[in-house]
C-alpha cells in the first residue's frame, strides 16, 4: 500500500471535485458550515492546478489541499481528507507541501480556517505549528 502527495493534476478534477461536493455537502450542517459555503464558491479547479495538491494511497484521490498567495499570506483555502483515509497522514503532508510553496512564493505566514467545534482542522493545522490568532464571531440580523 502506498500514500502519497503530489500536485494536482489535470486527470485528477473529477476525482477533486467528486471529494470537493462530499466537503460541502458535510459542512452544510455544522455549525457556521451555511456562512462558510455562502462566502467561498467551489473551486474551479483548472485554476488551481499549480496552487494545489491532492493525497493518494494506491493512486486513489482521497483529499486536497487548495493553497492561495495574498501577498505575503500562504492562505489554505480548503483542506479536504476522506472521513475513512483520515489517519493515514494525508492532511499533514499537504499541509507541508504547502508550506513549502508558501515559503517558495515568499509568504512569511500560512493561515488556515477552521469551523467552531471542528477539532480534526484544528488538530491539523495545530500539528504544523499553525495556531489561532483570532477568532470572528458573528450574529445574524
Amino acid at each position: 500500500m502506498d500514500e502519497h502527495v503530489r500536485p494536482l493534476t489535470e486527470q485528477d478534477i473529477p476525482a477533486v471535485q467528486q471529494l470537493e461536493d462530499e466537503a460541502r455537502a458535510a459542512l452544510q450542517p455544522v455549525r457556521g458550515g451555511a456562512a462558510l459555503l455562502a462566502e467561498q464558491p467551489p473551486t474551479q479547479w483548472q485554476a488551481a492546478l499549480g496552487r494545489a495538491w491532492v493525497g493518494l494511497y494506491d493512486d486513489v484521490v482521497l483529499g486536497y489541499l487548495e493553497l492561495e498567495v495574498r501577498g505575503s499570506i500562504g492562505a489554505v483555502v480548503q483542506v479536504y481528507v476522506h472521513p475513512e483515509a483520515r489517519e493515514l497522514g494525508l492532511g499533514d503532508e499537504m499541509l507541508r507541501a504547502a508550506t513549502v510553496a508558501a515559503r517558495a512564493a515568499g509568504c512569511a505566514v500560512l493561515e488556515g480556517t477552521a469551523l467552531p467545534g471542528d477539532r480534526d482542522t484544528k488538530n491539523l493545522y495545530e500539528r504544523a505549528g499553525v495556531v489561532a490568532r483570532k477568532i470572528v464571531l458573528s450574529k445574524r440580523l
